[in-house]
């Protein structure tokens, strides 16, 4: 069973920019609302595999994506 990572988000925009590069880096996500558990200023979180959750962070940092948070998913 997969386990999942969200990855939590000031704004709209920089959502729209860490799916733009992570699909282009052939990584599966998907865009979720934002797991009641976790706050948020923006109420959309990205999903992702969390096998690959440093990989993620350090794309995210290295192209200058503002993010809140990353988190494990119980599943």
């Amino acid at each position: 069973m997969t386990q999942y990572g969200v990855v939590l988000f000031y704004t709209t925009s920089s959502v729209m920019r860490a799916e733009k590069l992570l699909k282009t880096e052939g990584h599966s996500i998907k865009l979720i609302p934002t797991p009641r558990q976790f706050s948020s200023d923006c109420g959309i979180a990205l999903r992702f595999d969390w096998n690959y959750c440093e990989e993620i962070k350090l794309m995210l940092d290295e192209a200058k994506v503002e993010y809140a948070n990353m988190h494990s998913l119980d599943t």
